[in-house]
C-alpha cells in the first residue's frame, strides 16, 4: 500500500497525544480520589511496593517462586477488592481509576505484538478515504446501489445489444477488475456519452479498493492538468504542490474522470503523457473515463497518449439514454 510518511507520522501521533491525554486525565482522577479517600492513596502504594517485593523475594527464594506469586497475586486480588469497594460506596465506578482505552487490542498504541493494530488499519483507510476526493460520495455511490433498472433493454442497432446487456457486462468486468486488482496489469478506459454510469462505477470500484486498505486518488481531467501546469510554474506551495502531484504517480488507482474537458497544451500533453507511462511502467493502475469517443481521442491527443491508452486500457463502451435526465424526469 502507497502509503506515505506523512501520514504514518501524522497516525503515530495522533496516538502517542492520546495516551498523553489518558494519562493526563488519569493522573487528574488520582488525585481527586485520594484527596476524597487517603485510603486509596495507601492502597496503590502498597501495590507498588508488592510488585517490588515480587522482584527481590523471587531474586533470593528461586526455589519457592510458586509459592511467593500465589502470596503476592493473593494480597494484590484483596487489595484490589478493598479498593473497588472504596470506590463503590463513595459513590463511584469500580473503574474509575482505569484507561478506558478505545481499542482494547492494542491499548491505544497502534501496535499488536508488533504488528500494527487493526485500529492503525482503519486510520490508514480512512486517511486514504479522505486523500481519495471521494469521501463525500462513496456512501451513495457503490456496487450495492447501483441500479440496472434506469437501461433499456431495447436492442440497440449500432451496438447489436440492449443498453441494460452491455451495462451488466461492464458492471462484471468492474468487480473483476476490483478482484483482480493485485493479480493482472489492467487499466480501465471508460467512454461514451454523458450521464451513463461512467463516474458511477469508478467510485464504486474507488469504494471497494479503499475498504481493501488501497490508496486511492479521483480527480477531473480539468484539475489534473492544471495541477500539472501549476506545479511546473511554481504557483503551489512547494511542499503541498509536490505532494499532490506524487500522489498521481503514487497511489495503488488513480482515477482521471471526464478527459477532453481540459485545455491542452504542450507541456500538460508532454506531462500527461508521463503520468500515463510512469504508472504503467511502475505497474500501477488507472481508470479514465470520457465522453469522447476513440475517433475523438486519436484526433484530440498525440500519438504516444493514444498508443498507451488503445494497447494498456481495456475500453468499456457505454451507449443508451442519459441517466440524469431520466432520474430528473421519474
Amino acid at each position: 500500500m502507497a502509503y506515505d510518511k506523512q501520514i504514518y507520522s501524522q497516525i503515530i501521533k495522533s496516538y502517542e497525544v492520546l495516551q498523553d491525554a489518558q494519562r493526563a486525565e488519569l493522573e487528574h482522577k488520582k488525585q481527586e480520589i485520594y484527596n476524597k479517600i487517603p485510603r486509596i492513596q495507601e492502597i496503590d502504594r502498597e501495590l507498588y511496593e508488592t510488585g517490588l517485593s515480587l522482584t527481590r523475594q523471587l531474586f533470593h527464594n528461586a526455589s519457592q517462586t510458586d509459592d511467593i506469586v500465589e502470596e503476592i497475586r493473593q494480597k494484590n486480588i484483596d487489595l484490589n477488592m478493598e479498593k473497588g469497594e472504596l470506590l463503590s460506596i463513595n459513590g463511584y465506578p469500580v473503574n474509575y481509576l482505569t484507561i478506558k482505552h478505545k481499542c482494547k487490542a492494542c491499548k491505544d498504541s497502534g501496535y499488536v505484538n508488533n504488528q500494527i493494530c487493526r485500529c492503525f488499519k482503519q486510520k490508514l483507510i480512512d486517511a486514504a478515504y479522505a486523500q481519495s476526493n471521494m469521501a463525500a460520495i462513496l456512501d451513495s455511490q457503490n456496487f450495492d446501489n447501483f441500479d440496472f433498472s434506469y437501461y433499456s433493454t431495447s436492442i440497440d442497432s449500432e451496438n447489436g445489444i440492449s443498453p441494460r446487456q452491455n451495462i451488466q457486462d461492464i458492471f462484471q468486468k468492474c468487480i473483476d477488475f476490483v478482484n483482480n486488482f493485485d493479480k493482472y496489469d489492467q487499466n480501465l478506459l471508460l467512454y461514451g456519452g454523458t450521464g451513463l454510469g461512467k463516474t458511477f462505477l469508478s467510485s464504486c470500484i474507488a469504494k471497494d479498493l479503499l475498504d481493501k486498505g488501497k490508496t486511492v486518488f479521483y480527480q477531473t481531467a480539468y484539475k489534473t492538468f492544471n495541477l500539472l501546469e501549476d506545479y511546473k510554474f511554481n504557483r503551489l506551495d512547494s511542499s503541498a504542490g509536490k505532494r499532490q502531484v506524487d500522489r498521481l504517480f503514487d497511489v495503488d488507482l488513480m482515477i482521471i474522470d471526464d478527459l477532453g474537458s481540459e485545455f491542452i497544451n504542450t507541456y500538460t500533453s508532454s506531462a500527461f503523457f508521463n503520468v500515463l507511462n510512469t504508472r504503467l511502467m511502475d505497474k500501477r493502475k488507472t481508470i479514465i473515463s470520457t465522453n469522447l469517443n476513440i475517433k475523438e481521442l486519436t484526433d484530440l491527443y498525440s500519438e504516444r497518449v493514444v498508443s498507451r491508452l488503445l494497447g494498456h486500457y481495456l475500453p468499456l463502451k457505454f451507449f443508451g439514454e442519459d441517466i440524469r435526465q431520466i432520474k430528473m424526469y421519474k
